[in-house]
């Protein structure tokens, strides 16, 4: 039986026409504090709703604080976890918020962030599984962000390390997982392979635009469902024409060179 609950608030995250989405996370105030681009919570949501986006990502802050009356409408997705840089865990993620309250919140999905091979691992995969049982119960979605983050761990986008993380996002629940791009289409399509759920490429560090514009085509290509990428949009010069020309890739099947010249062509204008 379809969730119809579900069904409608994932219309609300996503492309309905193309069933891609374009997410820009916004949760990094709680982990690293005030940085460029998020200092005005409201002007960066809207920023990037004018550009199309179809969601943002951000803590409890971000609709009491970042609340728009005006423009254009974007779903809001409401993360679970959280940590800051000057814990001595960095990487252990804790649940701060939980799914019922995110409905009260007005919250069209949820996002919750596993570090797999961390030595809180355990602790962090109970966690997603509550929350994923929470969610199939009230007909949310949930985003899982899973990377590759641990002693054991050479290299966090090697091909076995992201295909493990994916895969155990999927089996745990997730109806989209965030996770890192391996570097090129042919290794990446190999992770979209082995997961059943639609796969979002994360942004990781700063990278020019031409770069991230020829990342986003290459996941494209692999077969990712979209992207979920942050520093890269909201500091970006102009966050609003870098999400237009990001969102005619995922969308519109534009090739990078021609993301980059719409881009070009709106700064001109």
């Amino acid at each position: 039986m379809i969730n119809i609950g579900k069904a409608i608030r994932m219309e609300r995250i996503m492309n309905r026409n193309t069933q891609k989405t374009v997410v820009v996370p916004m949760d990094h105030g709680a982990t690293v504090g005030p940085i460029d681009g998020l200092i005005d919570l409201s002007q960066a949501v809207n920023m990037v709703a004018e550009g199309g986006a179809n969601a943002v990502i951000g803590h409890l802050g971000l609709p009491r604080y970042g609340h728009r009356h005006h423009g254009k409408d974007i779903g809001l997705i409401l993360h679970l976890s959280a940590s800051s840089m000057l814990s001595p865990k960095p990487n252990r993620k804790v649940l701060v918020n939980t799914v019922e309250n995110a409905l009260r919140m007005g919250a069209d999905g949820v996002s919750i962030h596993v570090n797999v091979g961390d030595e809180n691992e355990a602790e962090m995969l109970a966690d997603f599984g509550k929350i994923a049982v929470e969610c199939a119960y009230w007909g949310m979605p949930l985003i899982a962000m899973m990377y590759p983050r641990g002693p054991k761990i050479d290299n966090e986008k090697s091909l076995e390390a992201v295909k493990i993380a994916a895969r155990i996002g999927a089996e745990l629940g997730a109806d989209f997982v965030k996770t890192n791009y391996t570097g090129d289409p042919d290794s990446f399509a190999k992770v979209v392979e082995g997961c059943p759920a639609p796969i979002l490429i994360a942004g990781g560090s700063k990278a020019s635009t031409a770069e991230m514009f020829q990342t986003i085509e290459d996941a494209m290509k692999a077969g990712a469902k979209g992207l979920s990428i942050g520093r890269n949009v909201f500091q970006h010069r102009n966050p609003t024409l870098f999400v237009k020309a990001a969102c005619a890739i995922v969308h519109d099947n534009f090739s990078a060179k021609e993301a980059l010249e719409m881009l070009r062509e709106g700064e001109k204008g």
